[in-house]
């Protein structure tokens, strides 16, 4: 179970992963088992990058729509007969809350009779093994894999294969789904699942696809990372007709659309992350009427995704008129201005800008002004002990890159000019060494110190007493003195002498 935890938390961005987090978190609060599902787990565990977050609770997601807005999500739709909300989570993640129900179809082209399910019967109500499978995020059973059609068997495979024989006729959208999959992953149609493919084509089922269910397939191409080859996939089956009677791939604008795709790659490099779809959606339609536009904006269930795409242009305009302005009358502002604007803006304004300053402007902002940028931090920043370690350290890095892009900082007397003061003070000088008394007596001369009494020279050494020899010794004779001299001080100390009385005789 914790492997297929781990492979989440590695294949998933952090803005994902932390979308995930949100959701479980508010479905556990609210006492729903929740689980992600379809699109997320295949692409989890096959590989390929995850467009979206897909996910199941079993309970009425409609529930969880005011704490998630609380949160910072936007709920960007709201489909009241599946009881799913469209979401986008912080971090500009797109996602979706469904309620695990059966579908049971009573004719075709009807709707279905949806009734609420356990996750299994969830799975079982799904278009293609690939896509009928769940990862448990509850207590308990967090990282279980629930694949009852063998899934990951078919991912391993490429192949696509359709959960029963009549698959297609109950949602003939999955027609159109079954040659997307097939043109994203270069997978081909298991062999049952093609006899059945063609089949449903020969009796035209896709006549009866509800209009929801084309909305879903246009915002979904919208999405795709090679867009123009899912628009001609679906064009030599014919289903793009479905999707608008007038759209086919001469309606796109082809060159602009290969640009803003290099575009949007240069700027997930730098760290951006556009959402490319409405840009996507404006040049795949750019030839066609305003009213196959229009039509085909009814349909889409993404509100957000159709209000942005209808103000791409008025949007652009307002940026580009900025630019050429007061606002941007220097490298400094124009940085200042382009950073701060919406990503999706400076995306499309980068295709289709017509004045030479505004797309030079652009252009510098991408490369010419970030080779600047990664030169700091200069040299006479970490002469000057301005490192990253200071808490004001970006504040100066920023107004550093600011004054080299404005050129008022050239040379190095410039830059050490305004640096210095804002140099950190240096360190203070160290604490002088304390030292023992044995250092200083050692330290010190042979003579008396001042103020230092007279210390002693340490005794020799003393020799081991040697044994005695026995030997024949000669008496030592005295040793002759000199007579000495007394003087008068030397009499008077001698102690003088009592004459003794001699007894007279009787």
């Amino acid at each position: 179970m914790a492997d297929y935890i781990y492979t989440m938390e590695i294949r998933l961005t952090p803005d994902q992963l932390r979308g995930v987090t949100l959701v479980q978190d508010i479905s556990r609060n609210a006492g729903m088992n929740i689980y992600l599902t379809g699109g997320a787990v295949r692409d989890i565990i096959s590989g390929f990058s995850i467009r979206d977050l897909d996910f199941t609770v079993q309970g009425n997601p409609l529930r969880l729509q005011k704490e998630l807005e609380r949160a910072g999500t936007v709920v960007s739709g709201i489909d009241d007969d599946t009881r799913t909300l469209y979401l986008v989570l912080p971090g500009n993640v797109r996602a979706e809350i469904s309620a695990a129900r059966t579908e049971r179809y009573e004719k075709v082209g009807k709707p279905p009779i949806i009734t609420p399910a356990t996750i299994i019967e969830d799975l079982r109500r799904r278009d293609f093994t690939i896509n009928a499978m769940a990862l448990s995020l509850n207590p308990g059973s967090r990282g279980l894999l629930m694949d009852p059609f063998n899934g990951a068997a078919d991912i391993e495979a490429k192949l696509i294969r359709v959960l029963h024989n009549y698959a297609f006729v109950e949602d003939p959208s999955r027609l159109i789904r079954a040659t997307r999959f097939a043109a994203r992953f270069h997978w081909p149609l298991e062999e049952r699942t093609q006899s059945r493919y063609q089949s449903a084509k020969e009796n035209n089922y896709i006549e009866y696809i509800s209009d929801s269910a084309i909305g879903q397939e246009i915002e979904q191409i919208a999405y795709e990372d090679d867009p123009l080859h899912i628009l001609r996939s679906l064009e030599k089956e014919d289903w793009l007709k479905v999707l608008n009677p007038r759209w086919s791939s001469a309606k796109v604008d082809t060159v602009s659309l290969a640009q803003l795709l290099k575009t949007r790659q240069q700027m997930n490099e730098l760290g951006y992350s556009p959402d490319p779809a409405p840009a996507v959606l404006y040049f795949l339609t750019s030839r066609l009427g305003d009213k196959d536009i229009a039509d085909m904006r009814k349909l889409i269930p993404r509100k957000d995704l159709v209000a942005a795409w209808k103000d791409l242009e008025d949007n652009a305009k307002d940026l580009a008129k900025r630019l050429t302005g007061k606002e941007a009358a220097t490298p400094s502002r124009t940085w200042k201005l382009l950073s701060e604007a919406r990503p999706e803006m400076v995306l499309f304004l980068s295709v289709t800008a017509r004045q030479q300053a505004v797309a030079q402007k652009i252009k510098n902002f991408f490369t010419k002004w970030r080779q600047v940028q990664q030169k700091i931090p200069l040299p006479e920043m970490t002469e000057l002990h301005i490192t990253a370690q200071l808490p004001e350290y970006p504040k100066i890095a920023h107004d550093v890159f600011m004054l080299l892009l404005d050129g008022k900082m050239r040379s190095r007397t410039e830059i050490l000019k305004f640096l210095k003061p804002l140099a950190p003070p240096p360190p203070p000088p160290p604490p002088p060494v304390k030292r023992g008394r044995a250092a200083k007596a050692a330290a010190a001369p042979a003579g008396k110190r001042k103020g230092q009494p007279e210390v002693a020279p340490p005794a020799p050494p003393i020799a081991p007493k040697a044994e005695p020899v026995p030997e024949t010794k000669k008496p030592a004779t005295p040793p002759k003195r000199k007579p000495e001299k007394h003087t008068h001080s030397q009499k008077a100390s001698k102690p003088p002498v009592r004459k003794l009385k001699s007894k007279k005789k009787r």
